[in-house]
């Protein structure tokens, strides 16, 4: 259903940084976070931290509650 949409592009995966070695199946969300250059990946599984200390790639990691503050502020710019 996902690759029916228009605005979903699948793609094949060229490297594996196997950035975590705690939890070997988390690397996936890290590779696509690289791959997708976003922001912060959004958890409170704390095998995704040390992430916090490898310089590159840099991939930050944000708890739910500092997303949620960083919504609020996105949300208050917004209406105003």
């Amino acid at each position: 259903m996902l690759l029916a949409q228009p605005n979903v592009e699948k793609r094949e995966i060229f490297f594996k940084w196997g950035l975590l070695e705690n939890d070997y199946d988390d690397n996936k969300f890290v590779d696509t976070a690289i791959v997708g250059n976003v922001d912060f990946i959004v958890t409170n599984d704390k095998h995704f931290n040390p992430l916090k200390d490898i310089d590159f790639p840099k991939v930050e990691i944000i708890d739910i509650d500092t997303f949620l503050e960083k919504i609020k502020i996105l949300f208050k710019k917004t209406i105003v």
